[in-house]
């Protein structure tokens, strides 16, 4: 078992759920094995960005993409499956975590703003 640390902006997704839906969404990032991470499978797969080696596991609503730094699993971002933020990250394209914050609140209000 890894110990798990988060991000500001992981802490801050995770500090917006109940108490009981925190839980649930860190269960599967906080039981992975080191075999888990050796050969991941689905929903857990492995890429690499700017000569890191990154992470993606699917727990329910949400996507967390992390790096292992030893016994330690650091947890970058929490994002939900199907936000843009999480498109362009899996995607590969340019973007840093400022971009993700700021992105996330403008882009649903332009969204919102469109229907009325």
């Amino acid at each position: 078992m890894f110990q798990v640390n988060f991000s500001a902006q992981a802490m801050h997704e995770l500090n917006r759920l109940d108490k009981i839906e925190q839980l649930e969404a860190i269960m599967p990032i906080s039981s992975l094995k080191a075999s888990d991470l050796a050969s991941p499978r689905e929903p857990l797969g492995r890429f690499h960005r700017a000569g890191h080696e990154f992470y993606r596991l699917r727990a329910g609503e949400f996507r967390f993409y992390f790096e292992v730094a030893g016994e330690m699993l650091h947890v970058n971002y929490i994002l939900h499956k199907n936000s843009l933020e999480d498109f362009l990250l899996r995607n590969k394209l340019p973007v840093s975590e400022q971009q993700l914050v700021e992105q996330h609140s403008k882009f649903w209000k332009y969204l919102e703003s469109l229907t009325k």
